[in-house]
């Protein structure tokens, strides 16, 4: 009895803890860039009255318009913080796409519109154009892996339940980003080659494009914020870039927090409440013998 009931709690905490280890994502390592609420590879251009609550970059290019009637914190113009934010961008870019995405997330051909999701990894080889409104449930990591284009209808929206913070959600993109006019965005938009904010779009993360342009258009860019800075390559502590106004959690490195892992917790209980329970139906036994 004793070696059945410890069989099954084997196979309870296998159960319990391969969807853990299978579906979790962990931070890409932003560092420099995510100093930016919008960094790009050749230009910034804004058209109307955009409102960016954090810095403006752009390297190896040099070239930012707009601003006014645009607004927005400091920039940075094909200097050393915006080169060096271009190559850590690389490397967040590269770590997202890396991460494994298990075969039950690959959404290809799939509108994300109308679904809910949870933390973990998403993959989509080709996206359709997200039409309606994704929810996004519960405190941890998203990393949506789009081969190819991300496109929003317009008035589309990214909505957050559960603790879902702006900051833990990363979009890589493997071509050119177009938020369309009137969506409500959320997350670290981490684009090869350009990334599009239509009229009245707004977003509630970053828009970092690696090869070439972003461009604005009356927007309002809220640089994401409240979540643990990055430890893998960020600037050391309490030595952020010349004139940077954004969240103080990304100027110093701090313990990185994730769900706790209560499904775990309730395995390892539920083994050792079934291996006492084997041991004093042992000891009963042994009394009544």
């Amino acid at each position: 009895m004793r070696r059945s009931l410890l069989s099954l709690c084997v196979a309870a905490l296998v159960i319990l803890v391969s969807p853990l280890t299978a579906f979790a994502a962990t931070r890409p390592p932003l560092g420099g860039a995510g100093y930016f609420a919008v960094l790009a590879g050749t230009t910034v251009t804004n058209t109307g009255p955009t409102w960016i609550s954090g810095q403006v970059g752009v390297a190896p290019g040099s070239a930012i318009t707009g601003f006014p009637p645009g607004s927005s914190g400091p920039q940075h113009k094909g200097d050393s913080v915006a080169t060096t934010a271009q190559t850590n961008l690389t490397a967040a870019y590269t770590n997202a796409a890396a991460q494994p995405c298990p075969g039950s997330h690959n959404y290809t051909g799939a509108n994300l519109g109308g679904k809910t999701l949870v933390p973990g990894v998403y993959c989509q080889t080709t996206a359709p154009t997200l039409t309606g409104t994704l929810t996004l449930n519960g405190a941890g990591i998203y990393i949506f892996q789009i081969g190819s284009t991300l496109v929003t209808a317009s008035g589309s929206v990214v909505r957050l339940i559960g603790g879902a913070q702006p900051c833990d959600i990363f979009w890589q993109v493997g071509s050119s980003a177009t938020i369309a006019t009137s969506t409500t965005f959320v997350g670290t938009i981490m684009a090869l080659t350009s990334i599009a904010m239509q009229t009245g779009a707004t977003l509630n993360g970053r828009a970092l494009a690696r090869n070439a342009a972003v461009t604005l258009d009356s927007n309002r860019i809220i640089q994401a914020g409240g979540c643990p800075g990055d430890t893998f390559g960020a600037p050391p502590a309490g030595t952020p870039p010349p004139g940077f106004t954004g969240p103080a959690s990304l100027g110093v490195p701090i313990e990185l927090r994730g769900e706790f892992p209560w499904l775990l917790v309730i395995g390892i209980g539920a083994g050792v409440g079934a291996t006492a329970l084997g041991v004093s139906a042992r000891r009963r036994r042994r009394r009544t013998a």
